[in-house]
């Protein structure tokens, strides 16, 4: 009954008209006047921002906003892999072999995640990492490598919530929202990035431009709370992390790829 009522719920409210009219009013000026109070309610630390919190002129601008240079520190070990945002890692485990991953009790086909067939074998046994970013984090994405980017693409229509309800209770979220794909490359090595729009605000804003990326290196931005899903293909990924859920932020290391040794 809960599942029910709230799938009813999401289906009512998100609309294009609706998602339109949050967009266009986060982006007005007006939307300033409330960031005082989601700078409150959300705690952001505002010693970390790149301006004072009175030079944001919308909500949008403030919620999207970057950072001080020197506010995360980039693990630089080579084949280290690191947290593309700042976020909770909710869960990781194996993709087993009808291609599926489980998440908080639900499975998700990497297939129907992905878009297609084409580029599922790869991933056969391989890891996966979901990280959710809630309203008070940091929403701007780095790259959790570096290396070429293989290919991009966007697939998907609406969007429903992604956090925890909404895993639990909503229509395969992570796999039916609105989402870039990208897939990278380094030493041998593929992995997918598939980056989540979460309600009402699709928006997931490209940034990067060049076909090689560094490690760290910002490449997108959320507009609202999101979700972040690494893919590795086979054994070619070893998990640095002790237990779940976990706090992240940008730059901390993650795990390693193939060829190297856990410190």
């Amino acid at each position: 009954m809960i599942q029910m009522i709230y799938r009813l719920f999401i289906e009512l409210t998100n609309r294009k008209s609706t998602s339109r009219l949050l967009a266009k009013f986060s982006q007005s000026k007006m939307s300033r006047l409330f960031i005082p109070s989601f700078s409150r309610i959300y705690h952001i630390n505002q010693l970390e921002m790149e301006k004072p919190i009175n030079e944001y002129q919308s909500l949008h601008a403030f919620f999207t906003r970057k950072l001080k240079s020197d506010a995360r520190t980039i693990f630089q070990d080579p084949l280290s892999v690191i947290s593309p945002v700042d976020a909770t890692i909710e869960d990781m485990g194996t993709i087993a072999l009808d291609h599926s991953i489980s998440v908080k009790g639900k499975k998700y086909s990497v297939s129907e995640m992905l878009g297609g067939n084409d580029k599922v074998q790869k991933y056969l046994n391989g890891t996966y990492i979901i990280f959710y970013l809630s309203p008070s984090n940091y929403h701007r994405i780095h790259s959790p490598i570096s290396g070429k980017v293989l290919s991009q693409r966007a697939i998907g229509t609406k969007s429903y919530p992604v956090n925890k309800y909404g895993i639990k209770y909503g229509k395969r979220p992570l796999s039916k929202n609105y989402r870039i794909i990208t897939e990278m490359y380094y030493n041998g090595v593929s992995m997918t990035m598939v980056k989540v729009g979460a309600m009402f605000i699709n928006s997931i804003e490209i940034l990067h431009k060049n076909a090689e990326v560094e490690k760290g290196e910002e490449m997108a931005y959320f507009s609202f709370g999101s979700t972040v899903v690494l893919l590795f293909e086979g054994d070619t990924f070893t998990p640095a992390l002790k237990s779940l859920p976990c706090p992240i932020q940008v730059g901390e290391c993650i795990g390693y790829l193939k060829e190297t040794r856990m410190d």
